[in-house]
């Protein structure tokens, strides 16, 4: 009886697996026209100790292919002690359009504990396109961002989440991209069924009207996870999300260069989730779940246990692929194989964290 409990139970991620296969296939949702009006838009980047990483942004910035009087770019220093604000100074030198915003110290929680928060709601307000674009200093937007992104909204469209992509060099660096390619396969899912989902603070795009009516990042309850309640909040105000899945629209991002690194983006991220509906819960309760219950039933019945890990591993490679595929991404099947057992030590490690008596750490700030 025990091990047919643990069958049913580790069977459970198959069978989320397959539901989520069959959904890509017959429910996949995607608005993408080629916008014959080009309206104005803001591109609005909050940026903390980020001297390594902005080069990288602002060049993928300067190459964007959209006309520069209809392009606003609003960054700002939060505080940093590098030389942020002066690379963006240099930056901005000589084009009207680029804009660097200081946070000074009498603004810092004016609005938001969470400072990324803050800075954004700030710049918000000088913000005059009718598109708000959101990405992160350590990231690299494609040269046809802006256009794919306008031509992503239709309808009672709000909000439009992008796809990011983990780049860096090694083992460490690939497992952290299939963990993304992971979560945002589910996001899309979700959201193609008009659940409620979360936005991509490195990776969106806001309509003004929906932003100004859900009251912007000004008005969010406090939380480390600004873009989920953002979300939150478009939704509530009556709008509906878009997630946008296309080589054009795929963002990169650097991985985290070390565990601990990892671990504290890993507890910010879960201090978000557990504030997610029971479904969300359910679903990614079974991702960690599954581990304890296909290794019990592996010493229990070693054959059975690693032909459920075995299926498991299948229908998750082949969502993976495929999903990635859908940006014109892939991935290859080596570093699948090890995928499991990067996962193994990292949701362990993580709920260890979680529940380590310490408070967030986030761009050299603490939140509790």
């Amino acid at each position: 009886m025990t091990v047919v409990w643990l069958v049913v139970l580790a069977g459970l991620l198959i069978v989320q697996y397959l539901l989520l296969l069959t959904l890509m296939k017959v429910n996949w949702k995607q608005v993408s026209n080629s916008p014959t009006f080009l309206p104005k838009v803001s591109i609005l980047v909050a940026a903390r100790n980020e001297e390594e990483s902005l080069p990288r942004l602002l060049k993928s910035i300067g190459q964007l292919d959209y006309p520069a009087d209809l392009l606003e770019i609003l960054i700002a220093d939060d505080q940093s002690s590098d030389q942020t604000a002066s690379l963006v100074a240099d930056w901005a030198s000589d084009f009207p359009n680029r804009r660097l915003i200081s946070i000074g110290s009498h603004q810092v929680g004016r609005y938001q504990t969470n400072g990324k928060a803050n800075a954004l709601a700030i710049i918000a307000k000088e913000a005059s396109g009718e598109f708000f674009f959101f990405t992160d200093a350590d990231c690299e937007v494609p040269t046809s961002w802006i256009k794919d992104g306008v031509g992503s909204f239709e309808g009672e469209i709000g909000m439009v989440i992008g796809i990011t992509q983990v780049k860096g060099v090694g083992f460490f660096a690939k497992m952290q991209e299939l963990e993304w390619w992971n979560t945002l396969g589910i996001v899309k899912v979700v959201t193609d069924l008009n659940l409620p989902t979360t936005g991509l603070g490195n990776n969106m795009v806001i309509s003004s009207v929906a932003y100004l009516a859900c009251g912007g990042f000004e008005s969010l309850r406090q939380s480390v996870t600004e873009d989920l309640e953002i979300s939150r909040s478009v939704r509530s105000a009556g709008y509906r999300l878009c997630h946008q899945v296309t080589e054009g629209f795929l963002v990169k991002t650097k991985a985290e260069k070390d565990l601990k690194s990892l671990l504290d983006q890993r507890k910010r991220w879960v201090t978000g989730a557990v504030t997610l509906s029971i479904p969300w819960k359910i679903l990614l309760g079974l991702q960690f779940l599954f581990f304890p219950f296909v290794i019990a039933l592996t010493i229990f019945h070693w054959q059975l246990g690693l032909l459920v890990w075995g299926l498991k591993v299948l229908f998750q490679s082949g969502f993976l692929r495929i999903f990635a595929g859908k940006a014109r991404q892939k991935i290859g099947l080596f570093s699948l194989l090890f995928f499991d057992f990067y996962q193994i030590v990292g949701f362990s490690l993580t709920i260890l964290y979680y529940f380590w008596p310490s408070k967030v750490q986030w761009k050299s700030r603490s939140y509790p």
